[in-house]
Order: structure tokens, then sequence, then C-alpha cells
């Protein structure tokens, strides 16, 4: 359980999404196939379209659930964000229901058709942003090879395609978007690597506290060797005054700055072994004081 990397070629770290930049936000209620998962995927889908609604101006969301989940629907959905979205931009694309897969291909389980993760690649690589993808499905793990791509982050619930039962994942998922522990940095910006991290605890707690044997082990793979760093620099939310800072335009510009500090200390890091031990400590006390300045200017 837990973050798993690929050797994949090493790209520039992305920083997080510009607050000029649209975020899309698509979220799917698969086919339950009895009337309690019905209501629950429902149910989930809702509760994460209220949450991503009220993040702000930027935030386009669309939810697809209940028959109006369709293969067709989600098809016409991503290729309508593909004619108008910019590559500054950012796509967060959250599946909720069942997954199905029979040794070679995954299934996510609509109303009517399903939809493979080949088919589901396809629809994302016309889309220019930078994107998110949170699989919360059962069999979600075998998604991941059709799915992994650079500049394309992908949660899945669980760790390959054999893990067929219903997952809890999801719902703490959620649950990370509204409980304010899951920004354990305390910038006020819940990142994809956090509410992974959140979830993926709470999902290991449910497990052990209802003494049942785990058939989910949520997975992190960003598709290069810094995935887990650049999860961290992908914004899900954005809460308290960071949120109301992001609406005012005064006080964007400083936000933007802010973050591209922030990401400047991350890159400065990773190179610290390779950098001799007086550079690196004179280039970092540079940053960390454009940093603090930066934040008193936002507290003011």
């Amino acid at each position: 359980m837990g973050c798993r990397l690929k050797v994949a070629p090493v790209l520039l770290l992305f920083g997080l999404s510009s607050l000029h930049a649209t975020t899309w936000c698509v979220t799917v209620a698969g086919l339950g196939g009895e009337p309690d998962y019905d209501q629950r995927f429902t149910s989930q889908a809702g509760e994460a379209q209220k949450l991503l609604q009220a993040a702000g101006p930027d935030i386009q969301v669309t939810t697809l659930s209940g028959a109006g989940a369709t293969r067709a629907a989600l098809q016409s959905t991503l290729q309508g964000i593909a004619g108008k979205a910019k590559a500054s931009d950012e796509l967060i694309v959250f599946l909720i229901g069942h997954g199905t897969f029979d040794g070679t291909d995954y299934k996510f389980n609509l109303p009517g058709p399903d939809l493979s993760g080949t088919e589901l690649a396809a629809l994302l690589d016309r889309i220019p942003a930078r994107q998110l993808i949170v699989n919360g499905t059962s069999a979600s793990g075998a998604s991941v090879h059709a799915l992994q791509k650079p500049n394309r982050t992908v949660i899945t619930a669980t760790k390959s395609g054999t893990e067929k039962n219903a997952t809890a994942f999801p719902r703490y998922w959620i649950e990370a978007l509204r409980d304010p522990v899951a920004d354990t940095d305390h910038n006020e910006v819940v990142s994809a690597l956090e509410a992974f991290k959140y979830a993926e605890a709470k999902t290991k707690d449910f497990y052990e506290r209802n003494k049942r044997l785990a058939t989910e082990h949520p997975m992190l793979d960003g598709g290069e060797p810094q995935g887990p760093v650049t999860a961290g620099r992908f914004a899900v939310l954005r809460i308290g005054s960071v949120q109301k800072a992001s609406q005012d335009p005064a006080k964007r510009a400083l936000l933007e700055k802010r973050e591209e500090l922030e990401v400047a200390i991350d890159q400065l890091k990773l190179q610290k072994a390779a950098m001799p031990t007086e550079e690196y400590r004179r280039q970092l006390q540079a940053l960390l004081l454009q940093l603090a300045k930066a934040q008193a200017e936002l507290d003011q």
C-alpha cells in the first residue's frame, strides 16, 4: 500500500495550478447494480459536486450520475472540455462505482456500454490541461497502465485488477476535501498528495476498525519518478483564507508568487545531494526569505 514510483523520463516539476487558469472537474457515479450501491454512488457524487462548486468561480464542475452517467455522456463531456481547455488549465476526473478486469482490459461499469481504461485514456489525451485522475472503483488498479502518462497523476482505490470488492476509498477522498486535517502542511491548500494520504490512511483504518480483511489498497502513480512530488503540487481544493484570497484580484498575484516559491524550494531540495552544501544553504535561505515576505504581504 502507498506510493509506487515508475521509471520514466525526468520532467520539470509543475507548480500549483495558476490562479488565473480554469480547473475542470468531472465526477461520474457509475452503475450500482442494486439500489444500495446506486444511492451510495449518487450521494457521493453529489457531495463532491457541492464541495468543488463552493471552491470558487474558476472551477467548472460537471457531475454525471444515475441514468445520465452513460459512456456517451462521459465521452461528450470530455470532448467538450477538449475543445475549451488550455495547457495552463487543470482537469480532475473522479470515478465512483464498480470496475471490472478480465485479465486484459479494465472497464468502468456504466448504464449501457461500459467504458474501458484505454477508451478513457484516448479521451483524456485530447485535453491539453494538466490532469488528475482519481479512479475510486473496484479493480481500478488495472487502469493505471492505460492511463499513465507524463503530466497526468493517477490515483486508484486498488493496487490491481484482482481487488474486485466494492471500495471504501471514494468516501474518504471526499472526506479529505472537507476535513481541515487533510491539509497537513497548513497552507490552506489540499493537494492531491495530501488528499491521497488522508484517504489511504482512513481506508486502512476502516478495515482494521471493522476487523475485516482489506480488499483494497489505494495507490498513487504520478507517471514519472517524481510522482508524489508532482501530486504534492496539484491543488485539489483551496480552503479558508487562501480560497478567499484567490477570488481577490489584489491577492492573486501574491498567492501565485507564494506557490511558485514553494515549488522552487521543493525543486532545490531534490537537487541538494548534487550541490555544494554552502551553495544549497545560500539558495534555500534566499527562497525562504522571499517566501516569508510574500506570506507577510498576504497576511496584511
